[in-house]
């Protein structure tokens, strides 16, 4: 099955770089596609995600492949937001070209960025592991992913999760709600297959009624201009946004 998939996906990708050659791309990493590449890269990088969670590039592809109506429904969300309006003004990015490390640890215990660079260092991850957007087809709209996957680690740090497989099952159940992509609502709905009999009770018992609830109350998250919050306790803006203490502790 896997190699399948893989024979599935490897063919497109040459052909599709070619194929970009000579024609008018809307961004740097943009690849157009015809509708029935899309069908297959949506197949093939669905199921090589649902095979291994942790191939952040084909959940990257399917969320692309799949999420055009939910992606117009947050840049319109963003436009009527003040602080969305500006960051879609603005495009910030979140790399450790971006980042002053030096800047952000030097800000006062439990702000924003102190709280972001203990959840990088103690679970091992970089904000530089995003694809890059490329099968979006849409300037506007490839810029709202990409905000979405370089946050991610801040929604983490905001629910308080790590990045083991129950965490990222929970901060999913906290992006479907919030952004309607139908790559995090498949990831909510599959990733408990590979969860123990123990942590799937804790999860359909606590943590998904806390995601979700906490989901629907929260502002939208892409509204935030987190590069400018940095200095924000994360107690307190928790309770902007409304985010309770999850139910039970998930040891990294």
């Amino acid at each position: 099955m896997v190699t399948l998939l893989r024979g599935t996906l490897r063919p497109l990708h040459v052909p599709l770089r070619a194929a970009s050659q000579g024609t008018g791309l809307l961004y740097p990493e943009h690849i157009p596609t015809s509708l029935l590449q899309k069908v297959l890269l949506t197949a093939g990088s669905a199921g090589m995600a649902l095979y291994n969670p942790y191939r952040h590039d084909m959940v990257a592809v399917l969320g692309e492949t799949t999420g055009c109506r939910a992606l117009r429904v947050l840049r319109d969300q963003m436009k009527r937001d003040s602080e969305g309006a500006q960051i879609l003004q603005e495009r910030p990015r979140i790399s450790l070209s971006t980042l002053d490390l030096d800047k952000l640890r030097s800000l006062p215990e439990g702000s924003l960025a102190r709280e972001y660079l203990r959840f990088l260092d103690v679970n091992r991850v970089s904000p530089d592991t995003r694809a890059p957007t490329r099968f979006v087809d849409d300037e506007e709209l490839a810029y709202v992913i990409q905000r979405y996957r370089e946050v991610h680690d801040m929604l983490h740090t905001l629910l308080g999760m790590p990045t083991n497989i129950l965490g990222e099952i929970v901060v999913k159940w906290f992006e479907a709600v919030q952004t309607g992509l139908p790559m995090c609502i498949l990831g909510a709905l599959f990733g408990p297959i590979r969860l123990s009999a123990q942590h799937l009770q804790v999860l359909v018992s606590e943590l998904v009624p806390w995601a979700v609830q906490n989901g629907r109350r929260a502002p939208c998250v892409l509204n935030l201009y987190y590069e400018r919050r940095w200095e924000q306790p994360l107690k307190a803006l928790r309770e902007e946004l409304g985010i309770t203490d999850p139910p039970t502790h998930i040891k990294a």
